[in-house]
């Protein structure tokens, strides 16, 4: 073999052993993620269900406010 293809070939492999570790890191990274995700998701579906937690409603001047018990959202209108 010649040193250029010699050279060529340890190019092609580091750059191939580069490729493939990144990818595998990505993956590994993103499944990390998407679990980290789904925790806190869950979560916070627990959270919501919680007595003490006020569902907040965007009224009409777009001011978020604690729901009224007749479903008006807040509005108030001065």
């Amino acid at each position: 073999m010649s040193a250029f293809a010699l050279r060529i070939l340890v190019f092609l492999v580091v750059a191939g052993a580069v490729y493939f570790g990144v990818r595998k890191i990505w993956r590994d990274w993103k499944a990390q993620f998407r679990a980290l995700d789904a925790r806190q998701h869950q979560r916070d579906l627990r959270e919501r269900q919680r007595p003490d937690v006020i569902d907040l409603k965007r009224s009409s001047d777009g001011v978020f406010r604690p729901n009224d018990k007749d479903g008006t959202g807040g509005d108030r209108r001065d």
